[in-house]
């Protein structure tokens, strides 16, 4: 799956090219000199474009790196949601959302290492009321399972907000030392491992 698909996804149609073009070079450059280091100039001169569209349609260079990174989590979460779809017991839940992480990962591996690169700069920048709207909305369908009394008595006796990372922080962390060369053997091989160990993590009975 190349980042084109999930650009034209998220900002379809033969008007917004230009907005496409312009993302998918500094997503490049982002990932190829850092953040800080890239300028407007950089990514207009990359992207064949005025700065006055890439003002027009993001507003600065922290509105680039914002909608490059609701971009990367609305893909990632539909992928989620796709897995999720039709699970029945509460393991398989857990082995679907640490699935659909490392297969995101895996399949996305540009978009996944400038998510990891960029998800403090939006947390703590100009956007950050927005990124907070858009996870309480992706966020829905963890709610609404965790809100099924019939699979409480399954995991663990645990504050709600620290299952999610229970269950994705041992497979967040190969995910990230595989992107950046610490190691090199592809997530997806222990997909399986990764997910049977989140499952012990948070299983009543694990």
């Amino acid at each position: 799956m190349e980042p084109v698909d999930l650009l034209e996804r998220c900002y379809p149609g033969r008007r917004a090219e230009s907005k496409r073009q312009i993302l998918r070079c500094a997503l490049v450059l982002f990932n190829a000199h850092g953040i800080d280091a890239t300028t407007i100039d950089t990514i207009r001169a990359e992207s064949q474009t005025s700065v006055g569209s890439i003002y027009h349609h993001f507003g600065n260079k922290d509105g680039v790196v914002a909608a490059l990174y609701m971009a990367a989590l609305d893909d990632q979460a539909r992928l989620r949601v796709s897995y999720m779809s039709g699970v029945g017991s509460t393991q398989e839940w857990v082995q679907a959302l640490v699935y659909s992480y490392v297969d995101w990962v895996v399949n996305q591996p540009d978009w996944a290492r400038f998510q990891y690169q960029a998800r403090y700069a939006v947390a703590q920048g100009a956007f950050s009321d927005q990124l907070k709207e858009a996870n309480g909305v992706r966020s829905a369908q963890l709610r609404d399972w965790f809100s099924d009394p019939s699979h409480h008595g399954d995991i663990k006796d645990l504050p709600r907000e620290l299952i999610p990372s229970l269950i994705i922080g041992s497979a967040e962390s190969y995910c990230r030392a595989w992107l950046s060369g610490r190691v090199k053997q592809s997530p997806e091989l222990y997909r399986q491992q990764l997910a049977e160990a989140a499952w012990r993590t948070v299983a009543h009975d694990g």
